[in-house]
């Protein structure tokens, strides 16, 4: 069910889509479910409709057992290298290097001088510019020649196609690369098959990622954009004989379900938004709604799980926060919560630039 890739006329001026929040700001919510109409007969499904009774909130009870120990702070960072790098930052704008194309866009953690010559920001290939809301429409303004919406990009070795879509966003979030790599460690050191659930999935690396390292992987997004974005990754990558299911669902419906179905998962990853809404009016509040999807998540994890990954890009918490929400829900389970923050090394004076937040939880 995954959609096509976007005509020429979707180019540089994006319809807004369900787009996943990356940033400090509110975006379209991812969790809603975005179940295309007037699909063919013949179309395959990402996901059957089951008639079931209306799910009632979650009742939520701390977990007994003994706190898991604890590693903080934890600072994942990613260094420059040849197929990413953040070149300067500075004025609330980061300058960066995809491959071949250096790109510059808002980052408002940036609030220090640039390092770099205005001369050096001028040289680039495309900028972001007009309406940088994330409930708005940006465009893409590229000062040498004019580039179509994607283009092809490597993760260590994984064909993707990089895009420019209206949300500022580049269809990578590379500070995440330290995730992908700890998660690859553990499926290829398992010694056993391992299931993957990756929530909120967008374009898919970090699916690509695990079925590369011998994962079965199911992937799940409210957006039907970002699913068709995933699958077409998928074949640039040359996984398309690997394991991954494409879900276009809403991700907490979806744990609900898997959860009453008796499945589970070796590995979860979630990364969900601070602030989001579905087209039939259901709402995503992060602080509100994450403890309940956290605790989904342990229940669907098999009896002998991994780790579990939670991202958070707000800036209302701290670490700290969703640490504490970790150890609680894990509490009993043993194993260890990391915590702290993602980074990328700037290249040009070697400042820290913070993404995110996280917590994980491993076995």
């Amino acid at each position: 069910m995954a959609e096509a890739a976007c005509t020429a006329g979707d180019r540089l001026l994006l319809k807004p889509t369900r787009d996943k929040r990356r940033d400090h700001r509110a975006q379209p919510d991812r969790r809603a479910s975005t179940v295309p109409r007037g699909k063919r007969p013949d179309e395959p499904s990402a996901v059957t409709r089951v008639a079931e009774p209306p799910v009632k909130a979650r009742e939520l009870r701390r977990r007994e057992g003994i706190l898991p120990a604890e590693r903080l702070p934890l600072i994942l960072e990613v260094a420059p290298n040849e197929d990413y790098a953040l070149i300067d930052s500075g004025n609330g704008e980061k300058l960066e290097q995809y491959g071949p194309y250096r790109i510059v866009r808002p980052e408002g953690q940036a609030i220090w001088q640039r390092a770099l010559p205005l001369w050096e920001w001028n040289s680039v290939d495309a900028v972001f510019t007009g309406d940088t809301d994330e409930e708005g429409l940006g465009r893409w303004r590229f000062p040498r020649t004019p580039l179509g919406e994607t283009w092809p990009m490597k993760h260590d070795g994984i064909d993707y196609l990089g895009r420019f879509t209206s949300f500022r966003h580049v269809g990578v979030f590379p500070e995440q690369a330290s995730h992908w790599d700890h998660m690859a460690g553990l499926i290829e050191r398992a010694g056993r098959p391992v299931k993957v659930l990756n929530l909120f999935g967008y374009t898919g690396l970090a699916s690509l990622v695990a079925a590369r390292s011998g994962a079965e992987v199911t992937h799940v997004d409210a957006s039907k954009k970002a699913i068709g974005w995933a699958r077409e990754n998928q074949e640039m990558a040359g996984l398309g004989s690997k394991p991954i299911r494409w879900i276009c669902e809403d991700a907490m419906k979806f744990a609900e379900r898997q959860e009453r179905r008796g499945n589970g998962y070796d590995i979860i990853l979630f990364d969900p938004p601070a602030y989001g809404r579905g087209p039939k009016g259901e709402v995503w509040q992060l602080f509100e709604d994450l403890p309940a999807l956290a605790d989904i998540c342990r229940a669907i994890l098999t009896p002998k799980p991994l780790a579990v990954v939670l991202t958070a890009y707000s800036i209302r918490s701290s670490f700290f926060a969703i640490h504490a929400l970790m150890r609680d829900t894990f509490a009993g389970m043993g194993g260890t919560v990391e915590s702290g923050e993602l980074i990328i090394r700037e290249k040009s004076a070697g400042r820290a630039l913070s993404t995110s937040l996280f917590a994980r939880w491993v076995a």
